[in-house]
């Protein structure tokens, strides 16, 4: 199989939420790009799956709207927040306009992504594909070498793009130095049946430890257990009765009894290493990262696919008007990357500091940890302090900066 040399030939590593969406994006408006997946199907052990209006308005803007209803999701109904087990106040995300939460089936919504940059002739869907190399003019990216199943390719493209996730290897191979923003922490992630009286998510804060639980797209109950990094071993070592028993004195009553009648219907737990970094330079000459190969997002505030599509939505309107089909400006290319940067850390930075914020408070074991969250859970339990607190909290669903699709 063979690639020509095109003008305006984008190379996008990976097909995640960042990447796909951004094949899309360009394809649809006459860009020729080539999308290499590393794996031959979506089915992970667990990807993001919550939608917020951040992100659902960057789909629709996508036009992909009408699209949305075969791919399998359930929308939150309440959101109850829990401290030391007691809950201290609820929210019903219904109530407030033009904000909608959905849990979703990242998988579906990959394969729709796709499935639609398909329908352009510009786009070319690699999977199996498995990055070997760059190709370099001086210091300057001008390609990609791959291995797909016809064997060895050379793919030359006036940009390459790295939304190959938390382990890049764009990021890696270009020296893309990370500083790191949150706590050491790992999250244990299982699913089991779902309550019928349970049709949103909950969250629960105190005694050291973060845990929330969402009904998701399949009916199930999704799990995750915030804990200190290096702490799981101990409890996996005791089985999985024990540090079932454990988790309960960190639920309420009810989700407790539940847990504990349904221990063996438990799926696979498996234990995360949690991540939240980001890159000091998204760019080098001829490349770009975006997505979680620029800024691993915390599980906090569930922002991981919505920061994604943002960052498509952001990349497309500062490089379709470069990729028309005439010869690109390699000065001018390189400008319009570090101008992504400088708009998406606009919204990711101060979002990152948010995320940080609540496993300091909430995972500490100093002596002075338990005091605190007592005062933290009677400030929260108060709706004029909740209210004064908006701007902040507002951030999750609907992010900080106006995205919006212009090209």
């Amino acid at each position: 199989m063979g690639y020509d040399s095109l003008m305006s030939h984008v190379v996008i590593v990976g097909a995640g939420p960042a990447g796909a969406s951004l094949a899309l994006l360009l394809s649809s408006r006459g860009v020729d790009v080539t999308l290499l997946e590393r794996r031959r199907d979506f089915s992970r052990e667990f990807r993001g799956e919550i939608l917020m209006p951040s992100g659902m308005t960057a789909l629709e803007q996508m036009g992909l709207g009408t699209q949305l209803p075969p791919v399998p999701m359930h929308r939150v109904q309440s959101v109850d927040v829990f401290m030391n087990g007691a809950r201290i106040f609820g929210l019903d995300p219904r109530s407030f306009e033009n904000t909608q939460v959905n849990a979703v089936s990242q998988t579906a919504l990959l394969e729709m992504l796709v499935d639609q940059a398909g329908a352009h002739n510009t786009f070319r869907f690699e999977r199996g594909a498995s990055l070997q190399g760059f190709l370099m003019d001086s210091s300057r990216v001008v390609g990609v070498r791959a291995k797909l199943e016809e064997g060895e390719v050379e793919i030359r493209a006036d940009l390459v793009v790295g939304a190959d996730g938390r382990n890049s290897m764009v990021r890696r191979v270009f020296g893309l130095k990370l500083r790191h923003v949150s706590p050491p922490m790992d999250i244990v992630w299982f699913k089991v049946p779902c309550p019928e009286e349970l049709d949103g998510a909950r969250v629960y804060l105190g005694r050291g430890h973060l845990l929330f639980a969402y009904r998701t797209w399949d009916g199930t109950l999704q799990l995750g257990w915030v804990i200190l990094k290096g702490t799981f071993g101990d409890l996996r070592s005791r089985g999985i009765d024990q540090w079932l028993d454990e988790m309960t004195k960190h639920v309420s009553t009810d989700l407790a009894a539940h847990l504990l009648a349904h221990r063996s219907q438990i799926g696979h737990p498996f234990l995360l290493d949690v991540v939240s970094d980001c890159v000091e330079s998204w760019c080098s000459p001829g490349a770009v990262v975006i997505g979680d190969a620029a800024h691993a997002m915390s599980p906090v505030g569930a922002q991981g696919i919505n920061i994604a599509l943002r960052d498509s939505v952001v990349a497309a309107n500062h490089l379709v008007p470069l990729l028309d089909g005439s010869a690109v400006e390699p000065e001018a290319l390189d400008a319009a990357l570090k101008q992504i940067e400088a708009e998406r850390m606009r919204e990711v930075g101060p979002i990152q500091s948010l995320q940080a914020r609540p496993p300091k408070l909430i995972l500490s074991q100093s002596w002075w940890g338990e005091p605190t969250r007592r005062i933290f859970a009677k400030l929260l339990s108060s709706e004029r302090v909740r209210s004064r607190a908006g701007s902040q909290i507002s951030a999750f669903p609907f992010g900080i900066t106006d995205v919006k699709l212009e090209v």
